[in-house]
């Protein structure tokens, strides 16, 4: 009885774990909600001027993303004990922000979207994978996921410039939030126009990183799913 008993629960286990991944897969949607979150904030950050009321917008809406895309991906179990208290948070900070403002508090900010925005990244990702083949909604979700990257690294770049003790830029600046997202897309594209460069080492470090990441991605992630899209997806034996 026993024998028998457990190829019964071995096939059960299977079974949930199955259930759970088919509940995600109807519980996933377009990714065009997160896209077009994404896409408003961009804007914010390349036209936005340079009031505690754009940084503030900025964690708000990076928060908002997260949240759109837990749900997006059918994690909701996360969203509503991850993505929820963190948009709290993020509310919570932009006041604060508002408030008292200071070097600390906008570097603190810029750390804190940073946070957010790869938590989006990973998310879009792990939602991507569950469709267990490429469609539209993947190469939605692979575009969505290069320009996070983009902002994330104007994040951190907005950070170093707050807590640094020198400019950012070699030109004798520490840039505007819009310059930062300018130098961050250009460095990502690795376009190269040389017109700013980072000046220490850790804005060499990240610009390095940056531009690899960007080629890397574009070379690999995206043009595979571009590849194989419309392709019937492999059903493994058994």
């Amino acid at each position: 009885m026993a024998a028998e008993a457990a190829p019964a629960r071995a096939r059960a286990l299977r079974g949930r774990r199955e259930d759970s991944r088919l509940g995600r897969l109807r519980a996933s949607h377009s990714y065009g909600l997160v896209l077009a979150l994404i896409v408003v904030t961009f804007l914010v950050a390349a036209t936005a001027g340079e009031g505690r009321w754009g940084s503030s917008l900025l964690v708000v809406l990076a928060g908002l993303t997260l949240v759109c895309a837990l749900w997006t991906s059918g994690r909701t179990h996360v969203m509503a004990r991850a993505g929820a208290p963190l948009l709290v948070f993020a509310l919570v900070t932009a006041t604060v922000n508002l408030v008292e403002g200071g070097n600390v508090m906008s570097s603190a900010i810029w750390i804190f979207a940073c946070v957010l925005t790869v938590g989006t990244i990973v998310a879009i990702a792990l939602g991507v994978i569950d469709q267990g083949e490429v469609n539209r909604q993947s190469v939605r979700g692979a575009i969505a996921i290069y320009l996070q990257l983009g902002l994330v690294f104007s994040f951190l770049y907005g950070a170093v410039a707050g807590l640094g003790s020198s400019n950012f830029f070699a030109q004798g600046t520490d840039g505007t939030r819009a310059l930062r997202t300018y130098f961050s897309y250009v460095t990502l594209a690795t376009l190269g126009y040389g017109d700013y460069s980072p000046a220490g080492t850790i804005g060499h470090t990240l610009a390095t990183v940056e531009a690899l990441s960007g080629q890397l991605y574009l070379v690999t992630v995206v043009a595979l799913l571009v590849s194989r899209l419309g392709r019937p997806p492999v059903i493994p034996p058994g």
